[in-house]
């Protein structure tokens, strides 16, 4: 009797480990040594890209893309053009999806170093007229179109939120909601739970706070949140993140 339920326990097992084995691997739709999509809602995908830094490493940076009716808006462009363009691709032939637009969220090479693979394909982008200006400062010319404090894209039925809370990350930091699907894309203003403060050169750390306080207040029902680095989750992010900057010490 004890052999009989040893085996059955056995057998179990590796049923349950084929099955989340099987689970993990359907949700990574793409990877390359430059670029990774994973699907983590029916309209919602990460795409991560690599950049090189001098104080962290090699450090995987997470985009966004929101789909509804065969239409995207990506948050944060892959690190390089030759990430971007597969990304441009595999949407293209995989996802058959048009790119309405996209929107770099601050003018780091993190969320716009592979804009210009945009540029060559006629893909229109947009960025807060802040990013723009910080962007020129650091000698990068970028042709997207300015918003002031919110700009809403339509995909399909349902509406895209890019808005401007306030400082934090960046002088520039910009967010976007997809109410449908609860989704916050945070960029590098949301940290991953565990992460450190992480590069701090362009922060307004004691605004960074009460700016995620606010994005908390406008977007009560939110259910998953990805950061600019790190692992998605849900709202525990946004109060690890604000409790981390409550005092603005660094």
């Amino acid at each position: 009797m004890v052999g009989f339920f040893r085996k059955t326990l056995s057998v179990v097992s590796a049923l349950l480990l084929l099955f989340s084995c099987g689970k993990r691997s359907e949700s990574l739709l793409f990877d390359s040594p430059n670029l990774k999509i994973q699907q983590l809602t029916d309209n919602v995908f990460l795409h991560v890209s690599y950049i090189e830094t001098n104080d962290f490493g090699r450090v995987k940076c997470n985009g966004a893309i929101f789909r509804n009716s065969n239409e995207v808006v990506i948050l944060d462009t892959p690190t390089n053009d030759i990430a971007s363009m597969e990304l441009i691709q595999w949407i293209k032939q995989e996802m058959k999806s048009e790119i309405v637009s996209v929107v770099p969220t601050h003018h780091h090479d993190d969320c716009l170093g592979g804009i210009a693979a945009f540029d060559r394909n006629g893909i229109k982008s947009y960025a807060h007229k802040k990013t723009i200006q910080l962007a020129q400062e650091d000698s990068i010319l970028l042709t997207s179109v300015a918003f002031d404090d919110q700009i809403t894209f339509k995909i399909g039925q349902e509406e895209i939120l890019v808005s401007f809370f306030g400082q934090g990350h960046t002088y520039d930091n910009v967010v976007a909601y997809y109410p449908s699907e609860k989704t916050l894309f945070g960029g590098c203003l949301v940290k991953s739970v565990g992460a450190g403060k992480g590069f701090l050169g362009d922060a307004d750390t004691l605004s960074w706070s009460t700016t995620v306080q606010s994005i908390q207040s406008a977007y009560k029902d939110i259910s998953l949140v990805i950061p600019g680095h790190g692992k998605p989750g849900n709202k525990e992010l946004l109060d690890y993140t604000s409790t981390m900057f409550e005092t603005g010490s660094e």
